[in-house]
C-alpha cells in the first residue's frame, strides 16, 4: 500500500483556531475552490523506469479564505488504467468537474491537515512505487490530488505520470523540431524624419519590451538557453528598428515629435541575439512579416519578392551570419494555393512552408499522430510542407494559468503516447511551433525544451532537416475557408498601400542610376500582417508614409507651370522651353511628354529619343518645337507628362498656355516692310512741311526789311 506521509512537523503560520462544530462543513464546496490553493510542487522522478521506483509527490495547501479552516484531507487518486490515445489524454484534463475524478480509480491514500489558519501553508506528500500504484506496461497514467473538507470534495489538480520500462521492441525515437518566433509589429512608418534625417518611430513600445519582464527580453532569455538545434525565425523589420535606436530617434506623438536619446539596451538586446544565435539553425521572415495571402489577393504580387530579399539583407547585416529565407512560416500558419505560389516564384525561392494543422488536415482522418512533413505542389514544383502539432505547440503559451511541473508532465505524455501508438515502426517527425507574436514564459519554455532534450524517445533536430518520408500520410491539401479569407487584410486597407507602392516605385525609376526606392522598407512595412487585428493603427500609418512618398515626388516639377503662366509664340511656329526642377540629392533621367489639347489650333513637335538627365539639386530644360495653324491667333493649351526612362508617369500632369499671334514669317516681313515705308513717309512729310515753315519765315523778313 502506499506509504501514508506526515505534515512537515512545522506547519507556516499554522494556528489551531477553535471553530464551532460542523461550521466548515456549512460551507459551500465553491466557496472553499474560491479559498484554498492546491499546488503539486514536484514528481520525482518524472519518468519511473521500474517496478521498484520510489516516486515522491510533493506540494502544498494555502488557506486564503481570510479565515481559519478546519477538518481538511489531502487526498491522492491513481488509477491502473492507461490511457488508450491522445484524445483521451485532452478529455481527462479538459473535464475539471470534481466529482468525474472517481472514475480514474478506487485505490488512494490521504493525510489530514490540522488546522489551517488565514494565510498559512501545509506541505503534504505522499510516495508509492509503480508496482503499488498498479502500472504494468509502458504508458501514461491518471494521477490527481483533491481537497476535501469534513467529507465534500472541494478541489482537484489533474495531472500525469508516464511509466517507461524498456520496451520489446525498442520505442522508435521520434524527431522533434522546435520553432520559436521572434516576431514583433512595425513601429516605424518611413524610415526616418524628412527634416532632421533622424530615426522616426510611430510609438515607443519597443523600449519596454526589450527590457525587465518585456517580451522581446523573455525572448532573449530564452535564447541564451536554448539547445543550438532549435530552430529560430526571426522578423528582419524588428532587428531594423532596435538598430536605429541605437543612435537619437524621434516618437511621433499626435501632431508633434518627442526627441527620445539613444538606447543602450537596444544595443544589448542585439548584441546577446546575435552572440545566444550564432550557432543555431536561423530563418528570417520576409521583412515586415507581409500579409502574403492578402497581397496575393488583392495584386500586390511584387511585394512578396521584395520582402523575401530585403529581409534577408537585412537579418544577415544584423545578425552578422547567413540565414535561411526558402523556409515561410507565414501569418497564422494558414495560406492558399494562390499564397504559395507566390512565395515559390520569389527571388530567393520559397521550398519549405510551416504550416497549422488546420491548413492541412489528414485525408482521410487517422487515429494517430501523423508525420509533420508533407508535400504540396506549386506553381514552381513541389514544396515540403511542416504541419505543427497543435496540442504539444500549446504547452508553450497555455492559455490557462497553469504551472511549469504540470505542463512538463503533459508534455511528457504526449510525446510518449505518440511514441507508442499502434503500428509505428520506424521514427516519426514532430514540429512545435507557438504562435507566432507569442508572450512566451521563459522559464516554462526552457523547462520543456530541456525535458524535450532528455527523454529517450524523441531526438531534437533542427526543422530543415525534417523531409518528406514515406511515412508521409495523405493530406487533404490547403484547407482556406472563408473565415481564414476574414483575416487577412482588406481590400480596402491595402488599396491606398497599392497606390503608395505604384507612387514609390515611381521615385526609383527616375533617378539615372535606378537605385532601390528609399520606401521599400515604409510599404512592406504598412503590407504587415501585424495590421490585421489593429487597421485603425495602420492607416495611421499609412497616412504618414502616403505624405511622405508625396513629398518626396514633388521635388521633382516642372517650373514656371500653371493657369496664369502663359508662354508666347510669336508666329506660326517656335521654340517653347519648358524647365525641370530637380531637388533630389540624387541624378535623375526622365522623358517629357507634350501633348496639345487644341490640335486644331496647335500642334506639337518634339521627338525625344533619350531621356533628359539633370544633376542633383539642378534644373534642366528643353526647347519644344510647336506650330500654330495659319491665320489663327489666341489661346491653346497643351498638357506636360513627366515620365520615367520605361515611360512610366511621374507626378501629375501640367498644363501650359501658348499665346499664338497668327501671322506666318512672310506676312511678318510684309507687315515690317510696309511699317517701314509708312515710316519713311511720315518721315518725308514732316521735314517737307518743316522746309516750308522756314521759307515763309525768310520771305516775311524780307518783306520787313524793304518797308
Amino acid at each position: 500500500m502506499i506509504r501514508k506521509a506526515t505534515l512537515l512537523a512545522a506547519l507556516l503560520a499554522l494556528t489551531v483556531v477553535a471553530t464551532a462544530p460542523g461550521a466548515a462543513a456549512a460551507k459551500s464546496a465553491k466557496a472553499i475552490r474560491q479559498t484554498v490553493a492546491l499546488s503539486i510542487s514536484s514528481i520525482s522522478p518524472q519518468v519511473p523506469t521500474a517496478q521498484t521506483d520510489v516516486i515522491k509527490f510533493t506540494g502544498s495547501l494555502r488557506n486564503d479564505s481570510g479565515a481559519p479552516q478546519n477538518g481538511l484531507r489531502v487526498r491522492l487518486r491513481y488509477a491502473s488504467q492507461k490511457f488508450p490515445d491522445r484524445a483521451a489524454l485532452t478529455t481527462y484534463q479538459n473535464d475539471q468537474n470534481p466529482a468525474t475524478l472517481w472514475g480514474i480509480g478506487s485505490q488512494n491514500s490521504f493525510m489530514d491537515v490540522p488546522a489551517l489558519a488565514a494565510g498559512a501553508q501545509a506541505r503534504w506528500e505522499f510516495t508509492a512505487t509503480p508496482v503499488q500504484l498498479g502500472y504494468r506496461s509502458f504508458g501514461v497514467y491518471p494521477v490527481a490530488v483533491e481537497v476535501i473538507q469534513n467529507g465534500v470534495q472541494v478541489m482537484t489538480q489533474r495531472t500525469y505520470l508516464t511509466y517507461a520500462p524498456p520496451t520489446v521492441p525498442k520505442l522508435p525515437r521520434n524527431k522533434l523540431a522546435i520553432a520559436l518566433p521572434v516576431i514583433d509589429q512595425p513601429h516605424r512608418g518611413t524610415d526616418r524624419d524628412a527634416k532632421s534625417g533622424a530615426p522616426l518611430f510611430v510609438d515607443d513600445k519597443l523600449s519596454q519590451s526589450i527590457t525587465g519582464k518585456g517580451r522581446l527580453a523573455d525572448l532573449a532569455r530564452i535564447a541564451q538557453a536554448a539547445p543550438k538545434a532549435v530552430t529560430w525565425f526571426m522578423e528582419p523589420s524588428l532587428l531594423d528598428d532596435l538598430d536605429a535606436m541605437k543612435n537619437k530617434y524621434l516618437v511621433k506623438v499626435k501632431d508633434e515629435t518627442q526627441e527620445k536619446p539613444a538606447n543602450p539596451e537596444a544595443a544589448n538586446w542585439l548584441t546577446t541575439m546575435r552572440t545566444a544565435l550564432a550557432s543555431s539553425p536561423v530563418a528570417a521572415v520576409p521583412y515586415a512579416d507581409p500579409d502574403v495571402a492578402a497581397l496575393a489577393h488583392q495584386g500586390l504580387d511584387t511585394q512578396t519578392g521584395r520582402a523575401i530579399e530585403l529581409g534577408r539583407q537585412k537579418a544577415a547585416a544584423l545578425l552578422q551570419r547567413e540565414v535561411k529565407t526558402n523556409i515561410n512560416w507565414p501569418p497564422a500558419g494558414m495560406l492558399d494555393a494562390d499564397a504559395l505560389d507566390l512565395l515559390s516564384v520569389s527571388k530567393d525561392r520559397v521550398d519549405t512552408v510551416l504550416l497549422n494543422s488546420t491548413n492541412l488536415p489528414p485525408q482521410p482522418p487517422v487515429p494517430f499522430t501523423p508525420d509533420a512533413a508533407s508535400t504540396l505542389d506549386s506553381v514552381n514544383g513541389p514544396v515540403t510542407a511542416l504541419v505543427a502539432d497543435a496540442e504539444l505547440s500549446k504547452l508553450f503559451e497555455p492559455a490557462a494559468p497553469t504551472s511549469v511541473l504540470l505542463s512538463t508532465q503533459r508534455f511528457i505524455a504526449e510525446t510518449a503516447m505518440i511514441a507508442a501508438e499502434a503500428g509505428q515502426t520506424s521514427p516519426r517527425s514532430l514540429v512545435i511551433a507557438p504562435s507566432r507574436r507569442w508572450d512566451p514564459n521563459p522559464t516554462l519554455v526552457n523547462a520543456l525544451i530541456k525535458t524535450a532534450n532528455k527523454l529517450p524517445w524523441l531526438h531534437l533536430t533542427p526543422l530543415e532537416s525534417i523531409k518528406s518520408t514515406k511515412l508521409s500520410v495523405p493530406r487533404a491539401g490547403l484547407t482556406y475557408t472563408d473565415q481564414d479569407r476574414k483575416e487577412e487584410l482588406t481590400a480596402k486597407y491595402l488599396n491606398p498601400v497599392k497606390d503608395i507602392a505604384s507612387k514609390a516605385q515611381l521615385t526609383s525609376l527616375i533617378t539615372e542610376a535606378k537605385t532601390p526606392s528609399s520606401f521599400d522598407a515604409a510599404v512592406l512595412r504598412l503590407t504587415s500582417s501585424a495590421w490585421r487585428n489593429s487597421t485603425r493603427a495602420g492607416r495611421a500609418v499609412t497616412k504618414l508614409v502616403s505624405a511622405a512618398v508625396t513629398d518626396q515626388t514633388e521635388k521633382i516639377e516642372i517650373t514656371g507651370s500653371g493657369p496664369t503662366r502663359t508662354r508666347t509664340l510669336a508666329g506660326s511656329s517656335g521654340q517653347v522651353p519648358i524647365s525641370v526642377k530637380n531637388e533630389l540629392g540624387v541624378p535623375i533621367a526622365l522623358y517629357i511628354d507634350v501633348t496639345s489639347n487644341n490640335p486644331e489650333l496647335l500642334q506639337v513637335d518634339f521627338p525625344q529619343t533619350e531621356p533628359m538627365t539633370i544633376g542633383p539639386r539642378q534644373s534642366g530644360m528643353v526647347q519644344v518645337k510647336m506650330n500654330a495653324a495659319p491665320g489663327t491667333s489666341g489661346d491653346a493649351t497643351v498638357t506636360v507628362q513627366l515620365k520615367t526612362s520605361d515611360n512610366q508617369p511621374y507626378g501629375k500632369p501640367q498644363r501650359l498656355t501658348i499665346r499664338t499671334t497668327g501671322y506666318t514669317g512672310i506676312a511678318s516681313v510684309i507687315v515690317g516692310a510696309a511699317l517701314t515705308v509708312m515710316l519713311a513717309a511720315v518721315v518725308m512729310r514732316v521735314l517737307r512741311r518743316r522746309s516750308e515753315r522756314k521759307l515763309a519765315h525768310a520771305a516775311k523778313t524780307r518783306e520787313n526789311e524793304i518797308v
